[in-house]
């Protein structure tokens, strides 16, 4: 049945907090994307009529997607070259959703994105619908096939796998930003002992480059060794310039509500640097830079004003 004008536009309006919805249960604009089309392809070949509720609809047939999606993505990601980590999303990006509570920007936090991977997709997807969009547990109960009961031992054991793996609680955002720019500082000063006051003592550095191009698998672990892999990648030189492909400008700047270093060439993203930073220092930091989950960031950076980079490494 073809769908009226009237039906479209009930799904465009839904389609921001789908897209939203869809990243948090994904870690990928890219296959949010995917999904949220796959839901307006069920909802065109639906009796639309007789749909008595569309947002709940929408966001059952978006989430059932998803669901299947992360256990088959569970399996790629066995095969995927190096460290799998989120795509990063930009400040202002309308598929970040809401920020407007505590629990809403927790959820959005490069952080908790990473280690949502660890929650089987249930968790997953009971976590973002209450923690992020408020779904009450009978509502969740609905749109999972699950009792009211069943969502509330979920959600539990979702926030209780999260709680371990997080670190102590971060710093506001000036402070936090302050802390970035100090980091540049130490970074490019080719010394190491600036960089390693600045970190927490069992700091921790890793990097996505999808086998595309070269970041380190396997954790950079504790204050010192963080500090002479950052100082070597800051540090000036030919081999740096060949490697990201010209002269890199580099800014302090917020993904996923953090804070981050965003490195730009030629007027494309090639890394972003999200970092989680606490009132002990920095305690972790998660490198970007395989080129495919980085094209949106890049269309982001290109549709917005920003100020003169921060630096110029080299």
């Amino acid at each position: 049945m073809a769908l009226t004008v009237h039906d479209v536009d009930r799904f465009e309006s839904s389609r921001p907090r789908l897209e939203a919805i869809a990243y948090r249960l994904l870690g990928s604009a890219s296959e949010a994307e995917d999904a949220v089309q796959e839901t307006f392809l069920r909802w065109q070949a639906a009796d639309v009529g007789r749909i008595q509720v569309p947002e709940a609809w929408l966001t059952k047939v978006l989430t059932n997607l998803c669901l299947t999606q992360l256990t088959s993505a569970r399996a790629r990601r066995e095969t995927y070259v190096g460290q799998w980590l989120p795509e990063p999303l930009l400040a202002g990006d309308p598929m970040l959703g809401p920020a407007d509570t505590a629990e809403q920007r927790e959820s959005l936090s490069y952080a908790v994105l990473t280690l949502l991977e660890r929650l089987s997709p249930n968790e997953r997807a009971v976590y973002v619908l209450r923690e992020a969009f408020d779904y009450a547990h009978r509502e969740i109960a609905e749109i999972l096939d699950l009792t009211e009961a069943a969502s509330q031992q979920i959600l539990h054991r979702a926030r209780k796998h999260l709680a371990a793996g997080r670190a102590r609680a971060e710093i506001d955002g000036a402070a936090a930003r302050r802390v970035v720019e100090e980091f540049l500082v130490a970074a490019t000063s080719g010394r190491t002992e600036p960089l390693v006051r600045l970190l927490t003592e069992d700091a921790f550095a890793i990097g996505d480059g999808g086998g595309k191009v070269p970041a380190r698998a396997k954790a950079f672990e504790g204050a010192l060794a963080v500090a002479k892999f950052m100082r070597g990648l800051f540090k000036p030189g030919t081999a740096q310039r060949k490697l990201v492909g010209g002269s890199p400008e580099v800014h302090v700047t917020t993904a996923n509500g953090g804070p981050a270093v965003l490195v730009v060439v030629d007027g494309r993203v090639i890394g972003v640097l999200c970092m989680e930073i606490t009132a002990d220092g920095i305690a972790a930091l998660r490198s970007q830079v395989n080129p495919d989950k980085l094209e949106r960031a890049t269309r982001r950076w290109a549709a917005t004003d920003h100020p003169e980079p921060r630096l110029r490494p080299f």
